[in-house]
């Protein structure tokens, strides 16, 4: 057990992480992301206000879906990442980071002043389990009498799992088909049960970063911090042309470094800090790295100066003095 943002989480079960790992690649694994933030926007004008204080479109979503978005700060760079998903026509759930929960509630109620709409701190309200893998709607669909095989990515349903009232949405962060289980708090242990007696594998933070890091996954506080221009990442598709918060910072960016996958040839674990070099000269930082449990490869995210950042670039990693040879590419990596 290890402490994150003040919850305590399992870094890992008994099976391990790459068991974890495996396991959701390969049929189904059960996370318990509680920590994950719930923030109610609420009222007449919550999509205008919407409209402004994310970087992607609400406009667009219909009722029963959710898209992937950004908080924009006021330097051209992040407050977080975060899911949105829409109720109704006057309401919006938007689930950010257990860290950064504080952090765009702050934000948003400055900015909410303006229109006619309010915010909800919600987090407290819901526990949230995330079941991952190619076997999930399989597992699920025993549980519940809506058909699952129906429900298109980015889309929920409010249903009942055996009994408890739930919301399932096709999401993830895993890179895998999958569902984010929003329940009650008190119900949370008895869907768990159900779903880890049915053959889902408890996992844990450790395989959650590993997972996400294989599918090149950006992490706040890693690849993302408030410095951070999206417009320089393979995520520029979440930022729309249109008015909002920190634009006339963020746009038509000189991006002299980029974030780009990173492969090296031998077994090292390029863990975050470490310098990237080409030849003797340092050229970038790496955020994230681990091993690959499905490819056995040694794999990174990292942010490299704009001239090298071509794939198949040859390249360095520094780990612990010696310099591993590597080559820039663009995730997943499986």
């Amino acid at each position: 057990m290890v402490d994150f943002s003040g919850w305590e989480i399992p870094l890992q079960y008994p099976t391990g992480i790459n068991q974890e790992h495996i396991a959701v690649r390969t049929n189904v694994g059960l996370f318990d992301v509680s920590h994950m933030g719930q923030l109610r926007i609420i009222g007449n004008q919550s999509t205008e206000f919407l409209q402004y204080s994310t970087l992607n479109e609400p406009a667009s979503l219909k009722i029963g879906t959710g898209q992937y978005s950004m908080i924009p700060n006021k330097r051209g760079g992040l407050v977080d990442d975060i899911y949105l998903y829409r109720d109704r026509d006057d309401s919006y759930l938007m689930v950010p980071n257990a860290g950064n929960t504080g952090n765009v509630k702050s934000q948003l109620k400055v900015q909410v002043e303006k229109y006619d709409c309010h915010i909800v701190d919600e987090t407290d309200t819901w526990a949230l389990l995330a079941l991952q893998g190619p076997g999930s709607a399989v597992l699920l669909d025993h549980f519940v009498e809506d058909d699952l095989t129906a429900l298109r990515k980015n889309t929920y349903v409010e249903t009942t799992l055996s009994g408890c009232p739930a919301r399932l949405a096709r999401t993830g962060y895993t890179g895998e088909d999958g569902f984010e289980i929003f329940c009650r708090p008190a119900d949370a242990t008895i869907i768990w049960s159900l779903l880890t007696e049915a053959g889902a594998v408890p996992c844990g933070l450790g395989a959650r970063d590993t997972l996400r890091l294989e599918a090149g996954f950006p992490l706040f506080g890693n690849e993302f911090t408030g410095d951070t221009n999206p417009l320089c990442t393979s995520y520029a598709w979440v930022v729309k042309d249109k008015r909002f918060y920190g634009k006339k910072a963020m746009w038509e960016p000189k991006c002299h470094k980029v974030l780009k996958g990173i492969k090296l040839h031998r077994r090292g674990i390029a863990r975050q800090g470490y310098g990237i070099f080409k030849g003797e000269q340092e050229i970038g930082i790496i955020t994230s790295g681990t091993i690959s449990p499905m490819t056995r490869e040694s794999i990174a995210l990292g942010w490299v100066e704009t001239k090298y950042s071509d794939d198949g670039t040859s390249i360095a990693v520094e780990i612990r003095g010696q310099r591993l040879e590597a080559t820039i590419t663009t995730p997943p990596f499986f």
